[in-house]
This record gives C-alpha cells, structure tokens and sequence, in this order.
C-alpha cells in the first residue's frame, strides 16, 4: 500500500470510515487523496439551490479541510455533485469523476463506500467504483476495499457490514480519528449518536475484538490482485 485513493460520497465519510488508516500510514509514508464525489448539506433543503443551501454546502467543504489537516491529509478535491441525488446523475459521469482521479493520482490502492450501506449514494459510489477499477482498464490498481460508516453501514439491518480485512490501530490513531470528526461539527451528536466520541471508540474496539487487536477499523475486501 504506497499510494491510496479514498472516495467518499459525502465530506465527514472519509473519516468515519477510513480516519484511523490514514493517520497510521501516512507515518509510514503512504500517500493518500480523497476524492468527494458530491457535497453533503442540500438535501437537508426544500430548495437545494437557495442560498442557505450553498452556504451550508460551503461550510462543510471548509470544515472537510480542517478534519483532513488533523489527519495530516493535504490533497483532495471536492466535486459537489447533488447530495442524496447521484441516482439523479448519468452513471458515466460519476465514472469519469472517478476515472479521471485514478488516472492522476495511479493509486494502487482503492477505498470507497460499503455494498449495501443505507444510504443511497454510498450504494452508487460503491457501483460506479467497481465499474472503474475493473482489471485491465486501471492496471495499477491491484487493491480496492470497502469501508463502513457509523450511521449508514450499521442501519442497512438486513444486510449489515461484513468486514474481512482489519487494520490496528493505536489508541492515539483512535483519537486522532475522533478529533478529526469533531472537526465537522455540524455533522456529529452526542452519545448514543453513532457518530460521537463513544461511537467512534466503541466500533474501534470491537472491531479490534474482532481481529485480535485492542482497537481496528474494518474493511471488505472486493479485490486484490497478485502477481
């Protein structure tokens, strides 16, 4: 793992679901750049295009910055697509989206959003993912994993999130993971809330309990290839 795309539907996915990796491999030297593919504030509007609705969309892009400087995160982009509407959007263009950040950026690892998440965009992100990192059309892509979000992943009850990859994590990754998300203050809630401190350690350990390590985030692995 050298280099790795992170997509995410919404800014705040990119932390709850792959938060505590980045901290740890970017001491390692890994490069990273997270790709968010649609803004995530206008679907909490009547109107998506008022101004109200803009703001909103322009303060959670700025607070997106601030949580990926704590995690030491420094390249990224922000496409804007309509929030809960990608199904609305020609699949071709979520494609080149995609596409066009792999052919930059050659990662050889890709992270994107869970199968069956609740939420719909996720489920799109998940799809248009496949389609672009399929073998022989971005060669350099040998690795793509799915992580969860607090929130969306857990709340598809019928097709819950089924990791088979664990990565550890120190109880500094954690925390660093957690002062990131509280970095989108619009986005998290107090406890019982999925996405709060407690939540965000409470799924760290037990997915550590999991694979055998005091603290983990989960991932599924959908491909590898090796040569």
């Amino acid at each position: 793992m050298k280099r790795v795309l992170v997509i995410a539907a919404h800014p705040d996915d990119e932390t709850l679901g792959c938060g505590g990796l980045m901290v740890k491999y970017l001491r390692q030297g890994v490069a990273f750049h997270v790709l968010f593919v649609a803004e995530g504030s206008s679907c909490r509007y009547s109107d998506p295009g008022c101004a109200d609705s803009l703001a909103a969309i322009a303060q959670r892009n700025g607070l997106a910055v601030q949580a990926l400087a704590q995690l030491g995160v420094t390249d990224y982009e922000f496409h804007d697509l309509p929030c809960g509407r990608l199904d609305q959007v020609p699949v071709i263009r979520i494609n080149k989206i995609i596409e066009d950040a792999i052919r930059r950026f050659q990662p050889d690892t890709v992270l994107t959003h869970a199968a069956h998440d609740a939420n719909n965009d996720h489920r799109i992100l998940f799809n248009a993912t496949i389609m672009a990192t399929r073998p022989g059309a971005q060669n350099h892509v040998r690795r793509v994993l799915s992580y969860e979000v607090l929130s969306s992943s857990e709340w598809a009850f019928t097709q819950a999130f089924a990791p088979n990859y664990f990565v550890e994590l120190s109880a500094e990754d954690v925390e660093r993971k957690w002062q990131a998300l509280a970095a989108y203050e619009t986005e998290v809630r107090s406890y019982p809330f999925p996405r709060s401190n407690e939540g965000i350690k409470a799924l760290a350990m037990y997915r550590g309990l999991q694979g055998g390590f005091a603290y983990a985030e989960a991932y599924t692995l959908v491909r590898e290839l090796v040569s």
